[in-house]
């Protein structure tokens, strides 16, 4: 199968990158290289013939176009996306022109390509989004496919609009999609401006350890490898216009995960323990969603998936990652935003 994987050099899309060719599938990543892209996500696979890079943005139509008739996907996998709640917050103009105008772009040039294809049986536009556009959850209860959308930040919003576009096409034209939404992903090649890496770096800089509020947020945590399988999966087994909720069933607060996170530096860095004098209380930012929690039943009976890491094993293999490449995470510090407090204006 060939894959047209827009934002391939981000964090998730890099992950199906490098699963999807190790399987076998010929992958064409397709990134505009903003700032949280990086090239170096997909340096194990550059060379390998089933690889392709195009340097295209989805905002742009005519690229699109030319991309897909070059290359002639058997599916598309949508990633692309500006995805960090606090840029969205002082900035929500660029969630807007990419993640609504964007998929827009994205899905009329993939119907126009399917058109012109003549409608093959096989093809498949796979939208992956967020649990955030449900909103934000009480002490009990779990996201399921049908809970009602509520979507609280920009980004948010704007994944919601990205969802309801996607459902159109397929109701409207008949373009045959899937859906997943996912909960919080971790991992290696996690960008530095999110909570665990932001976690990590601080810790071996000895800096603060920033949590917001009373730190009694709650997430469901997802390794992203993991999520790449059941994408894959989705992908390929999926019922065509169904969408499924994509969870790692590990439950933290986030004072919760950043203690496991100093735990496990404090044995693999015991120069610096104990690593959890350096958490610091922060204001919280604005509309902070409670607590995210996946329902995966879908998914785990239909297609027969769930998570194979816990989120111990998995954060302890991303400090061992961030602690062996220092290469990779050194250079990007320097990016317009990453280090800094974003997200509080009101």
């Amino acid at each position: 199968m060939k894959l047209l994987v827009t934002g391939g050099a981000g964090f998730i899309g890099s992950a199906v990158v490098r699963l999807a060719i190790a399987r076998g599938h010929s992958a064409v990543n397709l990134d505009a290289l903003t700032y949280a892209a990086c090239l170096e996500n997909v340096a194990s696979v550059a060379d390998s013939p089933l690889y392709a890079f195009e340097h295209a943005d989805i905002r742009d139509r005519a690229a699109l176009d030319r991309i897909l008739a070059a290359h002639k996907p058997d599916a598309v996998m949508h990633l692309a996306a500006e995805s960090h709640v606090d840029r969205s917050i002082d900035g929500p103009g660029d969630f807007i022109e990419t993640n609504v105008n964007g998929t827009f772009n994205i899905l009329e040039a993939a119907r126009a390509y399917w058109m012109q294809e003549g409608q093959p049986s096989g093809f498949r536009f796979h939208h992956i989004s967020t649990d955030e556009v449900f909103g934000s959850l009480g002490p009990e209860g779990k996201f399921t496919e049908t809970t009602p959308y509520s979507p609280r930040s920009p980004y948010s919003a704007s994944k919601a609009a990205s969802d309801h576009l996607v459902r159109a096409w397929h109701e409207t034209y008949g373009l045959p999609v899937v859906l997943t939404n996912c909960s919080n992903n971790y991992g290696p090649y996690h960008f530095p401006e999110k909570l665990i890496p932001v976690v990590i770096l601080n810790a071996l800089a000895e800096k603060p350890l920033p949590i917001y509020g009373k730190g009694d947020n709650v997430r469901d945590w997802l390794f992203v490898e993991d999520h790449a399988d059941a994408l894959l999966l989705v992908l390929e087994k999926g019922e065509i216009g169904r969408s499924y909720n994509i969870g790692g069933e590990n439950e933290r607060t986030n004072l919760e995960l950043v203690q496991t996170i100093c735990a496990i530096l404090d044995a693999l860095r015991p120069e610096g323990a104990p690593h959890e004098r350096l958490i610091t209380f922060v204001a919280d930012r604005p509309g902070h969603d409670k607590r995210y929690a996946i329902d995966p039943t879908r998914i785990r009976t239909e297609l027969g998936w769930r998570p194979s890491v816990t989120v111990e094993e998995g954060l302890r293999r991303t400090v061992e990652w961030y602690l062996s490449n220092e290469g990779w995470w050194r250079p990007l510090q320097s990016r317009k935003g990453v280090g800094e407090r974003l997200g509080v204006k009101a």
